[in-house]
């Protein structure tokens, strides 16, 4: 069957199909996010240290994203159907297998092998969109991909508040197993075999973009552990940045150079949505995993709450996001999406900035949570507009591809969202707290004569989101009209060229 299917959308009704693939999205999104809720009890339980513990996460992000431009390849050369459940198989053991660790050891290896699991699955839920919708449908279906992957980063936290609470930190994995299977028999029922493409494997292709992304990613990732200095011996977290970088500047040129088949086709770049999409997820991913941390300090070391019900303050993002998006997935199919996720974009940064100006000792709940609605009706409006605008135009062929880099791009985001704020709260910590060491303690037992100071601090460091989401607001602009909507007649006659 290889090469069949080129354009070509298959018969039938492919909702069933997509939401049975949500499932397993759903599931390896939160598991990014829930550990962060079950650490302290993870540490006692284990008898770990906080830079063991750490890993926990670490591990798995590190494993999630970067084979993604693999996994996304191989979708297209297996189909996204097999690859899907492969991963998922792996996936759900990995989950059990951290739930019966008994050392933080061998935790943070079941996380590794989950996040390999994970990646296999992520880019194939996207490419699965890309080959059974036609082109005027995938706003509505993106939508309700962007509706999970917004809503998943927010439901992590309140949902490992909940079983840790409740059963223990054992349940945030043994929940993955059931959910699991439930998704290997519905993919393996639900969704199509679709037609498959020969690719040869660009082996130096796969060798450069893994130790690149890995090195990148990681010194990224680690940098506030190792306060940005030496890691072993002359190894520095910067030394591993730049040979990251350098080594991911060898792998564009090889792609350039290769005669035969690249891993990566940069010919998708020239499609100047699939572009400027990529960079503005970027920005997206940056912002959705940076902003919680200064809030979630704040109601914590502030306003004395529980890990839970900080977490529950997210809730109204959640739920705004998720009831919007079929909403946002109609407009999305029926006008150009640089107004759709324009209004996202600019509203984001204003949910940002009027979150901040609520961040005081004294400020009433629903004064926090009132932004926080805007912020996830901004979210409902940018998630299926930049994901249906990166593919729509993607031959069938490369749809896997497609998803790997945009799915990597994403992460990548979010990697860099994470240690930029951590940096910027400990700079803002530092200048208006100057005796306040950083752990978890200081935090959690913050004298009321500090308050006023750490709340600003934490302000003061949503304005770094606030910003770079300008920088992806700039790019969505400059969004061209998709394909489908060209051939569409406009006044007295079609539109032709770039809107």
């Amino acid at each position: 069957m290889a090469g069949r299917g080129h354009g070509v959308n298959p018969p039938g009704n492919p909702w069933p199909a997509l939401w049975a693939l949500v499932i397993g999205f759903f599931m390896i999104l939160v598991d990014a996010t829930i550990v962060s809720v079950a650490t302290p009890a993870i540490m006692a339980d284990l008898g770990a240290d906080v830079a063991s513990v750490v890993w926990v996460t670490s591990a798995y992000l590190l494993a999630y994203a970067v084979p993604l431009l693999v996994t996304g390849r191989l979708g297209d050369r297996f189909g996204p159907k097999q690859v899907y459940a492969v991963g998922l198989v792996v996936f759900t053991l990995a989950s059990l297998w951290c739930g019966l660790t008994a050392n933080v050891e061998q935790l943070i290896l079941a996380r590794i092998v989950q996040g390999l699991g994970a990646s296999m699955m992520n880019p194939q839920t996207m490419a699965v969109i890309t080959r059974t919708f036609p082109p005027d449908q995938r706003g509505r279906a993106m939508s309700l991909w962007g509706a999970v992957a917004g809503v998943a980063t927010l439901v992590g936290p309140i949902l490992g508040g909940l079983l840790v609470d409740g059963l223990g930190w054992e349940w945030i994995f043994f929940v993955n197993v059931p959910v699991g299977v439930v998704g290997l028999v519905l993919a393996l029922r639900l969704v199509p075999d679709l037609p498959t493409h020969v690719h040869r494997f660009d082996l130096l292709g796969v060798l450069l973009s893994g130790v690149g992304l890995f090195l990148l990613v990681f010194g990224i990732q680690e940098g506030q552990t190792f306060d940005w200095g030496p890691i072993v011996g002359p190894i520095s977290v910067w030394s591993l940045i730049v040979a990251g970088i350098v080594v991911l500047a060898g792998f564009v040129f090889w792609q350039v150079r290769n005669r035969g088949e690249p891993l990566l086709s940069l010919a998708l770049f020239r499609d100047r949505n699939f572009s400027l999409a990529n960079a503005a997820i970027t920005t997206v991913g940056f912002t959705v995993t940076s902003m919680s941390f200064p809030l979630m300090l704040y109601a914590q070391g502030v306003r004395g709450l529980t890990p839970t019900q900080a977490a529950l303050l997210l809730a109204p993002m959640a739920v705004i996001s998720g009831v919007l998006a079929p909403f946002v997935g109609r407009l999305t199919d029926r006008h150009h999406p640089r107004y759709i996720a324009g209004i996202g974009m600019a509203c984001f940064p204003v949910g940002l900035l009027w979150l901040a100006a609520a961040l005081a000792p004294g400020a009433p709940i629903w004064q926090l949570l009132l932004p926080l609605v805007l912020i996830g009706t901004a979210s409902a409006f940018v998630w299926a507009p930049i994901a249906s605008t990166a593919t729509r135009n993607l031959p069938m062929a490369h749809a896997g591809a497609g998803a790997g880099v945009y799915n990597t791009t994403r992460q990548v985001g979010a990697v860099l969202g994470s240690a930029a704020i951590a940096a910027m709260m400990e700079t803002r910590l530092a200048a208006l707290l100057p005796s306040m060491s950083g752990d978890a303690e200081a935090v959690t037992h913050l004298p009321p004569a500090q308050h006023a100071a750490f709340a600003t601090a934490m302000a003061q460091s949503l304005l770094l989101p606030a910003g770079v989401l300008l920088a992806g607001l700039a790019m969505v602009l400059c969004f061209a009209r998709p394909v489908h909507m060209r051939k569409q007649p406009t006044g007295a006659a079609a539109v032709e060229g770039l809107a």
